[in-house]
């Protein structure tokens, strides 16, 4: 029996998971740690990990599983999923410099948004599909500017994902994903994106030389081994950043198909196959896991900031006291009907949004009558706002050419109230398929694929079945196209002030 071990490498916790790779079972998973793991902020808007914690809780998660199993010499592939866009950078003896600067650091914003100006916009959007933005070069050339010791010791810098597999296997590798992820990719030649490197003054030698995201990338070391209680020559056959892996995790690989996540942010990640941008860049463009220059594959990402950060902020402060759980706000909330009888909520209120290019808006309530509207009445005009915000930013994917045929999604966060998943359903037209899965499954199954255990990736979904699918309802289309109507007039009246 050939097994796969996966794992999520987050800045929340590190899941790990031991997967059958015949039948697509679950033997058993550990997350490590069970809090949340600290994030650093030496200053505000700062944003730190060391790298050396993720590797402590990649070893705890694998005993806690290896206390199960007892006996792991049957694994024969490793994948690693792990959070996006974060800066490693180690010396010649593969010793880490500084603290990773990880995904949420906003420090080098002013960096991204001067690099756009020197570069010009358009050639970004062009050749990067992106503008620099605040993603992994431009954290490294805040390095440069503002830590100039540190920055003369680098031999290499990776992602945080590339840290864990080089700990595993001695070797320092990313893959196109990843360089596209960091905005260090050209779309345009299927290669590293000198042009960034040079404007920021970096040399391209600092990059780690890339591998195919589903490939033997290496071995366990006998001290890694050792550490993670694992044999010797264990295959590492995948990496992949969490957004492009959740993706894979759901069987997300085709034109056409869309996964979502609607947890505290809310995350819509399509499929394409077409060099295309969108122009004002409210998306983001990455490399996608099973891109070739044959059959190119892209993975559009457009971010909801604020998604389950409303349905719990309500919770805690506006139901709170009358102690309901989110399946009796669920409950509640249905027994309004579609529209919240005219009462409007617009869900920005955790940050700037980039559908809305960057801007800050915040969280506001329109329609708000005192003679009719109850708590009922907000619970659903919560949950309408949150599907009314994704739809308007699927609209920007469609012009961009992106089709919607197949929606996947994890039966978990917001997608476990059934007002929500109808009312998603409902208006974009698509049926909606949630699954039992997560990114340390998605990492495990991608492990078969690049040890060569699956034929291909269509065999790699073997046991991955639908648990629900929700239909859009034909009867309330009509309700839903005028609340969503209403909505986006109030929404960009709004953004004209």
């Amino acid at each position: 029996m050939a097994l796969l071990l996966g794992y999520d490498v987050g800045s929340s916790s590190v899941k790990a998971t031991l997967m059958d790779s015949q039948t697509g079972k679950v033997l058993a998973s550990a997350t490590s740690p069970d809090e949340e793991l600290e994030i650093i902020a030496k200053e505000s808007g700062w944003a730190e990990q060391h790298p050396s914690t993720w590797w402590e809780h990649v070893k705890e998660a694998t005993r806690q599983i290896a206390s199960t199993i007892r006996n792991l010499e049957d694994v024969e592939a490793i994948g690693i999923s792990y959070q996006m866009h974060g800066l490693v950078c180690v010396d010649k003896n593969k010793e880490v410099l500084r603290s990773s600067i990880i995904w949420c650091d906003s420090r080098a914003v002013q960096i991204g948004e001067q690099a756009a100006k020197d570069i010009g916009a358009k050639k970004c959007l062009k050749s990067l599909f992106n503008l620099p933005g605040n993603f992994t070069a431009s954290k490294l050339k805040w390095v440069k500017e503002n830590e100039p010791e540190v920055y003369s010791k680098i031999h290499k810098i990776m992602l945080p994902g590339d840290y864990i597999a080089m700990k595993m296997t001695g070797k320092i590798q990313t893959t196109p994903s990843g360089l596209s992820e960091g905005i260090m990719w050209d779309f345009g030649k299927d290669g590293l994106a000198e042009f960034v490197l040079e404007n920021y003054g970096i040399s391209a030698d600092l990059t780690a030389p890339t591998v195919p995201t589903f490939s033997v990338q290496g071995e366990l070391t006998s001290s890694a081994a050792y550490e993670l209680g694992l044999k010797a020559g264990t295959k590492v056959s995948y990496r992949a950043g969490d957004q492009p892996n959740n993706a894979l995790s759901l069987g997300v690989l085709q034109p056409g198909e869309i996964a979502v996540t609607a947890g505290t942010s809310g995350v819509v990640y399509g499929i394409s196959d077409k060099k295309n941008y969108d122009q004002k860049s409210r998306v983001n463009i990455f490399v996608h896991v099973n891109h070739s220059k044959e059959k190119p594959r892209y993975g559009v990402l457009l971010c909801l900031n604020g998604t389950g950060i409303l349905n719990s902020w309500l919770k805690h402060n506006f139901v709170g006291g009358e102690g309901l759980d989110y399946e009796q706000m669920n409950e509640l909330a249905a027994e309004v009907a579609v529209g919240s009888e005219g009462l409007m909520i617009l869900p920005y209120g955790n940050g700037a949004e980039r559908m809305l290019e960057n801007r800050n808006i915040g969280a506001s309530v329109h329609g708000w009558n005192f003679n009719m509207h109850k708590k009922a009445h907000f619970l659903r005009a919560a949950q309408e706002g949150i599907v009314f915000a994704l739809n308007y930013g699927l609209g920007i994917m469609r012009d961009m050419g992106i089709e919607l045929e197949t929606v996947k999604a994890g039966n978990a966060n917001m997608f476990l109230s059934p007002l929500f998943a109808e009312a998603f359903a409902t208006i974009t037209g698509a049926t909606v398929e949630l699954y039992n899965t997560d990114g340390s499954q998605g990492a495990a199954r991608g492990a078969g694929i690049g040890a060569g255990i699956y034929k291909g990736a269509d065999d790699a979904f073997v046991g991955l079945e639908p648990v629900k699918a929700i239909e859009p309802n034909k009867k309330l289309a009509s309700a839903y196209q005028d609340a969503y109507g209403r909505w986006e007039d109030v929404l960009k009246g709004q953004l004209k002030n």
